[in-house]
């Protein structure tokens, strides 16, 4: 035990809080959870791990996710209803707006225009799908997901149907997720938020919130090999892991099948987790069912209460990070950073930087001092078709897409 203490330590005292706000409301801090395997913290890092981050596009408002295009362009979701098409990956690169009907978004606070996935066969069909929330004469419904097509000249984008209705979603805007991504078997992962209202939808399988959610890219079912496929239940045929609070990162691990999601705890207690099929992830503000108002004060992977809940891989501790997009840096152009995982931080303004075991256990974290609130709020991470990676910024003025590479 205390060496694991000494890991969580280490992590908190290389990790600082800065001034910038969370997506997430102050709430009573979380019960303290068993401490998770240590993920000790260099003090610094080699020379050689040195990053170069260049300026891609600005002019952006809240950036949320990008998808990339065959054609070399990518698409940028902006969180206040605005699709970008940004015309290439290199510096230098100008932005378009995408005209398309979002007169039907619920934007509020974490709710509007968010997460986004570009379809395999895009150079076909032209189709991609965003995650967004929904409103009807003014009051909000759902969290949903949304196909659409894209003009030939990508100047518009018609709706083409409603892959996904019913992710819950909280009048202030609280908790709505929601990071598609498409999983190396072609199924399509979608991280989802609790919504933190209803207190029994984390652990509530036949609800869409709080879970991550396995379903058909085409028709929006939930996959024949899913762990809960038998249900009556169509939501709980989808779901493919819950008792989760906020999941706004999905990552997958090139050639190994795992992948990961980061997820936002009650002030602290943030967590990076390896998704296990029919896992539950042990958040249960409802105790048990013994309340009924949202009680933050429990721990984010209650193993009292689910003794065989799936602990995280890391834990921020007593420190907010208020973790949201996360992706695998892959190739050899990454050199000692090959294979490794980066994490993007809202309140710290900064990435994280995760090595793991084959298995998947974090055996160290550190932070890039290029980004220590260098650029401010960090949302969207992915890994661009030349292995770069592209992060976007959410201050809500004059928001970039950037481009990371080894310097």
């Amino acid at each position: 035990m205390p060496a694991r203490k000494a890991g969580i330590a280490m992590i908190a005292a290389l990790v600082t809080l800065t001034s910038a706000c969370s997506d997430t409301p102050p709430a009573p801090e979380a019960a303290t959870p068993p401490a998770p395997p240590s993920n000790a913290a260099p003090a610094g890092k080699p020379a050689s791990l040195a990053l170069k981050v260049e300026e891609v596009a600005g002019g952006l408002t809240h950036g949320w996710d990008i998808g990339f295009l065959p054609d070399g362009k990518a698409l940028v979701t902006q969180r206040p209803g605005k699709l970008a098409l940004v015309s290439g990956l290199q510096p230098g690169a100008t932005t378009t707006e995408v005209k398309a009907d979002f007169a039907d978004l619920f934007v509020e606070h974490e709710s509007g225009l968010l997460g986004l996935v570009i379809h395999p066969d895009f150079a076909q069909s032209r189709r991609f799908t965003t995650c967004q929330n929904y409103q009807q004469g003014g009051t909000p419904t759902d969290v949903r997901l949304i196909t659409w097509t894209l003009s030939a000249d990508g100047t518009s984008a018609q709706r083409v149907q409603t892959l996904l209705t019913g992710m819950p979603v909280n009048p202030n805007g609280r908790h709505s997720g929601c990071r598609p991504t498409i999983a190396e078997d072609g199924a399509l992962l979608v991280g989802t938020g609790d919504a933190a209202d209803d207190p029994g939808v984390p652990q509530d399988r036949t609800n869409l919130g709080g879970k991550v959610l396995r379903i058909d890219l085409r028709t929006g079912e939930g996959l024949p090999d899913n762990p809960f496929a038998s249900s009556a239940n169509a939501n709980e045929r989808r779901v493919y892991t819950y008792g989760h609070r906020n999941v706004q990162g999905v990552a997958v691990r090139t050639g190994t099948g795992q992948v990961f999601v980061s997820e936002h705890g009650p002030t602290n207690f943030d967590e990076l987790s390896l998704v296990k099929a029919g896992g539950n992830y042990g958040w249960d503000p409802s105790q048990g069912g013994t309340v009924d108002e949202y009680d933050e004060s429990v721990p984010m992977t209650d193993l009292e209460r689910f003794p065989d809940a799936v602990p995280q891989a890391w834990t921020s501790g007593k420190t907010t990070e208020a973790p949201s997009g996360a992706a695998f840096l892959t190739g050899p152009q990454w050199g000692a950073l090959d294979g490794r995982m980066v994490l993007a931080a809202l309140r710290g303004q900064k990435l994280l930087v995760f090595t793991m075991d084959g298995p998947g256990a974090v055996t160290d974290v550190y932070l890039p001092p290029e980004f220590n609130s260098e650029f401010g709020r960090l949302r969207g991470v992915r890994t661009g078709p030349d292995g770069a990676l592209y992060v976007t910024t959410s201050t809500g003025d004059n928001d970039k897409l950037l481009r990371v590479t080894l310097a």
